[in-house]
Parts: structure tokens; sequence; C-alpha cells
């Protein structure tokens, strides 16, 4: 069974009609064809927050996240590279 995709306007509107209250997030995720795990994951994930709780990110903050966290990492590793090649050098010229 493949795994389906919904575009990001499909999940905010979902979130909207599940958090307005009118229905219960299980009829909604009935009413739009979607499992009711897949909508209570949705509004987690894109929701209002709760009181103290941040707010949630949106998908294209989620995804800058997500390639800001491995360009990070990259250039930490970049950085310890050149730190052990900065000692060896030191060594040689000593």
């Amino acid at each position: 069974m493949s795994q389906r995709s919904f575009a990001d306007e499909f999940k905010t509107e979902a979130v909207r009609l599940a958090t307005s209250g009118e229905k219960s997030i299980a009829q909604t995720a009935r009413d739009l064809g979607i499992s009711a795990d897949t909508l209570y994951t949705w509004v987690r994930l894109f929701g209002p927050a709760k009181e103290g709780e941040p707010e949630p990110l949106s998908p294209d903050e989620r995804s800058e996240l997500i390639r800001l966290r491995r360009e990070n990492r990259r250039l930490q590793e970049e950085r310890d590279i050149l730190k052990k090649a900065v000692g060896i050098f030191s060594k040689e010229l000593r």
C-alpha cells in the first residue's frame, strides 16, 4: 500500500476544521477521507499551540530546520577536520 501525500493547504484546512469545535476530530477525518490518527498528528504538528507551548512550525519552517541542521552537522565535521589538519601540520613545523 503506497502512502498518500497531501498538500500543505489541505493539511492546514483540515486542522482548521478539526480545531473549530463544530465536529470531533474523528468525524472531521471521516468526512475528509483520512484516518483519525493522521488528523491527530496534523493537529499536533500544525494546530494552535496550547498555553505555555511554542507555536508549531509550518511545513516550510520544518523543512528549513532540517536543511539547516544537516548543514550545521556538515560544517562541524569540516571544522573538526581542519582542526586536526592544523595540529598535524604544526607538529611537522617544530
